[in-house]
């Protein structure tokens, strides 16, 4: 019974969850493998996911909480030039002129637009998500969309009359 219910979940809330790690970390491959581990995560916890106010969210969070965790951990490696091909792969579902804004986004910002626009989750859950005040989600995203819209029409503005 479980096992169904968790596959159920998976299927149904999988894409999302990919799309608002996508929007988080701009990088394809990674916020495959970070919902990957989240879901493995969730899997293991499945009785304390299933119960939380807002599963889906869950799984986003534990992402980005993997993500930063990977990053202590490989902080001391060195990049080798040309390595970097991930983050030139084109995302899937998402606008590549709306990704490359989001990217230039603090993290802050990034992770309030993936939890509130592509995951829809309403201010509270995102707040109690990212553990920052209701508050703090709204100047967040009101400076993000602000930062958005003027990054979208410079470079619809550059882009010219088609």
């Amino acid at each position: 019974m479980e096992q169904l219910e968790f596959e159920e979940f998976y299927r149904t809330s999988r894409d999302a969850c990919l799309r608002a790690v996508l929007v988080g970390t701009g990088d394809p491959t990674l916020a495959e493998d970070l919902v990957a581990e989240a879901y493995a995560q969730a899997w293991g916890a499945w009785r304390k996911v299933r119960a939380h106010p807002a599963p889906r969210a869950w799984i986003v969070r534990t992402a980005f909480n993997t993500r930063v965790s990977w990053w202590r951990r490989r902080r001391r490696e060195v990049a080798l030039a040309g390595h970097d091909a991930a983050a030139h792969q084109p995302a899937q579902g998402v606008d590549p002129a709306l990704l490359a804004a989001v990217r230039r986004l603090p993290r802050r910002q990034r992770e309030v637009v993936a939890l509130r626009v592509f995951l829809d989750l309403d201010t509270e859950a995102t707040a109690r998500t990212l553990g920052i005040a209701p508050g703090t989600v709204t100047a967040h995203l009101a400076r993000a969309v602000a930062t958005l819209r003027a990054d979208l029409a410079t470079a619809i503005t550059q882009e010219g009359p088609a």
